[in-house]
């Protein structure tokens, strides 16, 4: 993929708070984190990659409930997120790389829709990269 096309470094701030707050397992923290930028950025098809970060997010507090119709109504509407973010070639090396995109993408799709929740450990474990900038 053009590394020029979709996801670069200036969409890093954007993303930093949302991310750390995933990674800590706070879900509805990380939902609301990112949710001022999907609506601020409304034509800005880089909303895709904070609308499945949130979308996931929502997903796995579902999955902590042990409310698997939840889990699986949010999964199914992140993966319509990751299509987009694909066909609107947001996409790139660079969003790989920073966020480990590809490999989220994959565990996600994984998961069969209607699942039991026992299909959503692995996601459940997922953990984004260190962002640039991060202070260890």
């Amino acid at each position: 993929m053009s590394e020029n096309l979709g996801f670069g470094p200036e969409y890093i701030d954007r993303v930093r708070k949302g991310v750390e707050l995933f990674n800590e397992e706070k879900f509805w923290e990380c939902h609301e984190a990112l949710e001022h930028h999907w609506l601020e950025d409304a034509h800005d098809p880089v909303r895709y990659v904070y609308w499945a970060i949130i979308q996931v997010a929502a997903c796995l507090l579902h999955y902590k409930n042990q409310n698997t119709v939840g889990a699986n109504g949010l999964l199914i509407k992140a993966k319509r997120k990751f299509v987009k973010v694909r066909e609107l070639k947001i996409g790139n090396n660079y969003l790989d790389k920073v966020l480990s995109w590809d490999k989220l993408e994959k565990l996600v799709m994984s998961i069969p829709d209607g699942s039991s929740l026992d299909r959503y450990h692995e996601l459940y474990e997922f953990k984004f990269n260190e962002l640039p900038g991060d202070k260890k």
